[in-house]
């Protein structure tokens, strides 16, 4: 059974609808036709024929016995999302969605991205399925992530740059909800983390709950028994919130998410929610945890990863932090890029930089650890698209 929000859309303190009263019907559109979705066997059976014909699902549960070895102490195991089509998981939620919008007759998805990998993503799924596809992407974003710009509109995407605010993912969100504002009828939003209104975390949760799932079932069937830890970044949210569901009950497991330490402590030098100025308030049509001034006004970030510095995190991990079921920590930009050449050099696996930050904060305790213990890190996706940013940050020619 999966967990759900209640009946406001609330995972206890964080989440609800607060949106235009334009947007209300198509939110309540989406609901119900995600829940006839759920109990709908011809719908189930497609996606569950696409993640594996299509996406490439099940993905590995990957032993990293170099890297264990060379840090010595806990053994280390890889959920490689990095080996979806794609490269990333991003693709999980939005083939459903995807899916969905064809179900409730939209002939056009929009969407918000960041580090690239949700855009190409819907653009890939748009591609596969017929629909007319616009991404709104910041230009900074756009400037460190030309791969997947490329990517996307190779697929036949309109990528829109947004030259608003910090020109990132916040600003990209903005000019998407503008948009389906204005277009609601034909249109779809196929929002691309555990973020925004009800029923958004849900349903993203529900689609990248995979992950979890599929690990959860590899390492008992690989050892018997439970892991010691799972890690995973978090930025929004949608690669945490898939691992760690499945492993939520299980209370000896310890769960860490590992969110963007920047460059420093000071405010607009990182992306770390739970430290610093964060405080409840109200975001993109939820409330959860944001970084904010006194005012109330939305405050600037920054990560070496483009996938990492929203302002704001998802409800339902909002939840698990205050119930204390999910701990935060912080990685800095210095130590998330040690952990992109630690893992290529280890093991031949290039992460993203989004979860090279996971990487790190496992290489950091696992030391410590004894040699029988275990830790699963989410590798939620490859690093190709990163290669132009590592080496500008490096002072390297590619």
């Amino acid at each position: 059974m999966r967990p759900a929000p209640d009946k406001r859309g609330y995972f206890g303190a964080y989440g609800g609808v607060f949106v235009p009263e334009t947007l209300m019907t198509p939110l309540l559109e989406l609901e119900k036709a995600y829940a006839k979705a759920c109990r709908d066997r011809d719908f189930q059976t497609r996606l569950a024929e696409l993640a594996e014909r299509y996406v490439g699902r099940p993905t590995p549960l990957y032993r990293a016995r170099r890297l264990s070895a060379e840090l010595g102490g806990a053994q280390i195991w890889l959920k490689r999302e990095d080996l979806c089509h794609t490269g990333a998981h991003k693709i999980n939620n939005a083939l459903g969605q995807a899916l969905l919008a064809r179900e409730m007759g939209k002939h056009r998805v929009i969407a918000e991205t960041g580090a690239g990998q949700h855009g190409v993503a819907v653009a890939t799924a748009a591609a596969l399925l017929g629909l007319e596809c616009r991404v709104y992407m910041g230009s900074e974003d756009m400037r460190r992530q030309r791969p997947n710009v490329w990517r996307m509109r190779l697929m036949g995407a309109e990528v829109v740059p947004v030259e608003a605010g910090s020109r990132t993912l916040k600003d990209a969100i903005n000019e998407a909800l503008r948009d389906w504002v204005t277009n609601v009828n034909g249109t779809h939003y196929l929002l691309g983390s555990v973020l925004g209104p009800h029923p958004f975390p849900m349903i993203v949760r529900d689609f990248q709950a995979v992950i979890g799932r599929e690990a959860f079932g590899q390492f008992r069937k690989d050892t018997r028994g439970l892991p010691d830890l799972v890690v995973a970044c978090v930025g929004g949210g949608s690669n945490a919130a898939g691992i760690f569901t499945a492993f939520v009950p299980h209370e000896r497991v310890r769960l860490v998410g590992v969110e963007a330490g920047g460059v420093g402590s000071e405010d607009g030098q990182h992306a770390a929610r739970f430290a610093g100025s964060a405080r409840p308030g109200v975001l993109h049509g939820t409330y959860t945890w944001l970084l904010q001034d006194l005012d109330g006004q939305v405050l600037p970030t920054h990560s070496v990863s483009a996938g990492l510095d929203y302002p704001a995190v998802g409800p339902e991990l909002a939840m698990w932090r205050d119930s204390a079921r999910v701990s935060f920590t912080q990685v800095d930009d210095r130590e998330a890029l040690g952990a992109f050449h630690l893992l290529a050099e280890s093991e031949g696996i290039i992460p993203a930089l989004e979860s090279a930050h996971a990487v790190a904060y496992a290489a950091k305790v696992a030391p410590a650890m004894p040699l029988k213990a275990h830790i699963i890190v989410n590798l939620s996706g490859r690093g190709d698209k990163d290669l132009d940013e590592v080496a500008r940050v490096e002072g390297r020619e590619l």
